[in-house]
């Protein structure tokens, strides 16, 4: 009986360190801001209903232009909006970049999932209606801030237009794939969900974007790379086919999780969609 004791514990030792290892990354500030190109800003900390805060730039735009959150992926932060900041800033808009929970510039947090970027994206989009209520508000999201996108379109109507970049589907899913990259058995697997569950109170279910899309009232535009190996392109090809009457899949040809943007024709649609929704 004892053996059976001691083997549950070191078993429970190794989802431990699993559900801390098998996502880790350094938590890192950005190094450039919109200054590095001389566009004016506002450094500003919003504060999230869940707990914490999110630091953020602030983009003045044009008074009767609509407003967009920018909201970077996994690992990552703010500075990785600074393409998006560069080519729409001119245009007029609005913009507010945020540092996810966990990333960035913002507060720690134990266990951020595409559930807490989503509690993430609600807070910035709270914040820009507070100061002007009758801004069109719009969201575009990379990875899983673009899973986070979705699923805060499908659960705020205040949101009319959403874009995203390899975008998740299903966080399960995704991780599914990865241990399995890993030789990680499947039963370990199983345990690790039913663990973190357990320990964080994650329902996978519950954050999945797959799961909120249906909801979305407002508009999306779902970009993937055809050769997304990170997020592969049957969680853009599900996360459409989910909410048909509201969500548009471009697939970019030779592109895979980071590069889209590079393609020759992607600021054009991405420039049209906004022009469609929020103009």
């Amino acid at each position: 009986m004892i053996y059976i004791v001691v083997i549950l514990i070191l078993y429970v030792v190794l989802l431990n360190w699993l559900s801390k290892r098998a996502y880790a990354y350094e938590k890192k500030p950005h190094r450039k801001d919109p200054a590095n190109f001389d566009i004016p800003f506002d450094e500003v900390r919003i504060p999230v209903p869940q707990g914490g805060e999110l630091y953020g730039w602030e983009i003045k735009g044009k008074p009767d232009m609509p407003a967009l959150v920018i909201v970077h992926g996994w690992s990552r932060n703010v500075e990785r909006a600074l393409p998006y900041i560069r080519h729409l800033q001119p245009l007029g808009y609005t913009l507010l970049a945020i540092d996810a929970r966990n990333h960035g510039s913002s507060t720690p947090l134990e266990a951020p999932t595409v559930g807490t970027f989503t509690e993430d994206v609600l807070a910035a989009i709270q914040y820009l209606a507070e100061k002007n209520p009758s801004t069109r508000l719009g969201v575009i999201g990379l990875s899983v801030g673009g899973g986070a996108a979705i699923a805060a379109t499908g659960q705020d109507k205040r949101i009319q237009a959403a874009i995203t970049v390899g975008a998740i589907a299903h966080p399960v899913d995704l991780m599914q794939a990865h241990f399995a990259e890993r030789n990680i058995p499947g039963f370990v697997t199983a345990s690790l969900f039913l663990y973190m569950r357990l320990r964080y109170g994650i329902d996978y279910e519950r954050i999945a974007p797959v799961n909120h899309i249906p909801n979305a009232v407002g508009k999306l535009l779902i970009i993937h790379g055809e050769n997304d190996e990170t997020v592969p392109l049957a969680h853009g090809r599900r996360l459409a086919a989910a909410n048909e009457a509201n969500a548009r899949l471009w697939v970019v040809p030779d592109k895979a999780h980071s590069d889209c943007h590079l393609h020759p024709e992607f600021w054009a649609h991405v420039d049209e969609f906004l022009a469609e929704t929020l103009g």
